[in-house]
């Protein structure tokens, strides 16, 4: 089997097409729609039996062993996995909030623990601290 391993934008993992040159983020293979230009981030073969399928590289495994995200997606600041353990804790080994962010523990569901800045002192908490309202 050929190394598909790439790196696409913002040091992102990626699927090495056929062509040799472009490099398709990991979440957006086996999503449907062909990013390269024979196909071959949608064939069955690679698409059949997610994540199995898939090259180890793509796979991101959450704490819970029945949930699995794209490799693209630990670290990105979203809870991916629902748990937090893509974006928490020594399995995802994210690097501390960029400077996109703000530290906190947020109010939200959806972020672990950074809010994005843009969020910052805009009438809504997203901080149990109130941080993003008052520090921020």
């Amino acid at each position: 089997p050929v190394n598909r391993f790439c790196t696409a934008s913002n040091n992102r993992t990626g699927f090495l097409c056929d062509d040799k040159v472009t490099c398709v983020p990991a979440s957006q293979v086996c999503n449907t729609v062909s990013n390269c230009r024979s196909g071959e981030d949608e064939q069955e073969e690679l698409c059949g039996d997610l994540p199995r399928s898939l090259p180890g590289h793509l796979v991101f495994r959450c704490s819970n062993p029945a949930y699995w995200v794209y490799a693209d997606q630990r670290c990105n600041g979203m809870n991916d996995c629902g748990d937090c353990s893509d974006e928490m804790g020594s399995l995802a080994a994210c690097p501390p909030c960029g400077s996109e962010w703000w530290n906190c523990s947020p109010v939200l569901y959806e972020y672990c623990s950074c809010v994005p800045r843009r969020l910052c002192r805009d009438g809504i908490q997203h901080c149990h601290s109130w941080s993003d309202e008052y520090i921020c």
